[in-house]
């Protein structure tokens, strides 16, 4: 790797997130709460600063006009540390405001990972933090590389590298020459769904401001709100539903959506053998954890239906927000949604886990396998929407699997020691590597915070969350010792 490149692209994204974090400041001023400039601009300051000197202190750094021949390595490691210091100089603004540096750390982590997951135990905060608390759910939700991509000249050709390293699903689904075009389209269609669920909830007579904040974090499935209650404590069915609508969608394919919206063909989605399952899934957890709710827990069959449908969309999603306290389910209830937060949802979305199409792959493999016992010499391809699955993909998502399960484990047994319960460490362990927010005890559930728990599941959760959102591979591959091989130029 050619530390000159390294330089070059962590400096610029370093300057530009120092820009974005000034942001809030506008919301400080519309409130007149003239305190919380401070903590938004030192943070920027911080930022673009840092930004600067590394491109000075660099060797030939700040002479790359382009980095169009950018390696695969480079473009991991750009990657893999722009999203360390963005979570790092995004948690600044919230140590001005007592919380320390460990939990600030999670917070703002758990907000650029979409995760959800809060040590808030109150809500008497400023609107700016709040607002930035979503907004950092909603840069993270598409990603801080594909919004770099779409707007600076600088990464125009080398940003395919970068683009996939970000968000490596089981193939590369671009869908114009241009991956620049790509973010962009990508962009327009995230944008434009986050001004139609804010209308949407203002008509639902949420004030503007809670609109903006819980509009940034569904599109982006994240799940932060302004509201300790979530989307319960809005007390409407309408915005319940709204939400729900838009989480759904948010944990479709972008990819797909756009073309479904300039093909003017919705029939796309069920074209896509992806979007079926995924939808397919969701309905039959739905309806399991529905009927559920109706016997066991004296739900109306409306309600029943209403809360199923939200959680089960909003854990399978990773969004993580709640329109009930689902802590308080029956135990089959919870078993069943527990079970949800390995389903995942769809490639080049907004949400977590491992993702429809890895699990498509998985079961394919895995009955081919099986005729192969039957049949030793027929030759079995697997397709996914007609089309050919290469053995090096499939090989690539079996192997995914397997350390996500892994990566899971460890985790899940390190938590549960430290905190001397199965459950947390469980919970824990899957809401933080599939980007899903609460867990299922009272302490930890979506009515909870993870405050209290110890220092060391903090750490452990932050270093899940982040692997979870680049999905393993840039973090994978620092454990090889030829990935350090640095070079002045």
């Amino acid at each position: 790797m050619r530390l000159s490149y390294l330089a070059n692209a962590i400096s610029l994204i370093m300057m530009y997130i120092g820009m974005v974090i000034l942001s809030p400041i506008v919301v400080a001023l519309i409130y007149q709460d003239y305190k919380s400039v401070m903590p938004f601009l030192c943070a920027s300051i911080i930022s673009a600063g840092g930004g600067f000197i590394i491109r000075k202190l660099v060797p030939k750094a700040a002479e790359l006009e382009n980095l169009n021949d950018i390696k695969k390595a480079e473009a991991l490691c750009i990657v893999a540390v722009s999203w360390i210091i963005f979570g790092i100089m995004c948690a600044i603004p919230y140590m001005f405001y007592g919380i320390s540096p460990l939990d600030s750390l999670f917070e703002s982590v758990s907000g650029i990972t979409t995760t959800g997951a809060t040590i808030f135990t109150n809500f008497d905060y400023p609107k700016a933090l709040f607002f930035w608390r979503s907004m950092t759910q909603w840069l993270g939700g598409l990603g801080i590389i594909v919004l770099f991509i779409a707007i600076l000249p600088q990464f125009a050709v080398a940003g395919r590298q970068m683009f996939f390293a970000e968000a490596p699903g089981p193939t590369e689904d671009k869908f114009t020459p241009r991956i620049r075009n790509t973010a962009s389209a990508l962009w327009k269609v995230y944008a434009g769904l986050t001004v139609l669920m804010v209308i949407l909830l203002v008509l639902g007579k949420m004030p503007l401001f809670d609109a903006v904040c819980n509009a940034f974090s569904t599109l982006a499935a994240g799940g932060f709100s302004p509201n300790a209650q979530s989307t319960m404590g809005y007390h409407s069915n309408y915005i319940t539903w709204v939400i729900l609508i838009f989480m759904f969608f948010a944990g479709s394919s972008f990819n797909l959506q756009y073309k479904a919206i300039m093909k003017m063909n919705p029939l796309l989605f069920f074209k896509n053998e992806e979007f079926r399952a995924y939808l397919i899934m969701t309905l039959v957890f739905s309806g399991l954890i529905a009927a559920v709710l109706i016997v066991q827990n004296n739900y109306s069959i409306f309600g029943g239906i209403t809360h199923a449908l939200y959680q089960v969309i909003s854990v399978a999603t990773s969004t993580g927000s709640a329109s009930v306290d689902f802590a308080k389910w029956d135990f089959s209830a919870k078993l069943l949604l527990f079970l949800v937060m390995f389903m995942g949802s769809c490639s080049s979305s907004a949400g977590g886990g491992i993702k429809m199409t890895r699990w498509l792959l998985v079961f394919k493999s895995m009955k081919a396998e099986l005729l192969r016992i039957l049949h030793p010499n027929a030759v079995f391809n697997i397709k996914i929407d007609d089309a050919t699955v290469p053995a090096e993909v499939i090989r690539q998502t079996v192997v995914y699997v397997f350390f996500y399960f892994l990566t899971f484990g460890i985790i899940a047994v390190l938590i549960s020691m430290l905190e001397q319960n199965a459950v947390i460490g469980l919970a824990g362990s899957i809401t933080s590597v599939g980007n899903i927010g609460p867990g299922f005890e009272s302490m930890t559930g979506p009515m909870g915070s993870f405050s209290s728990i110890h220092s060391l599941s903090k750490s452990l959760m932050i270093i899940g969350m982040l692997v979870g959102r680049l999905e393993l591979i840039p973090f994978l591959v620092m454990f090889q010792r030829d990935f350090w091989t640095i070079k002045n130029n």
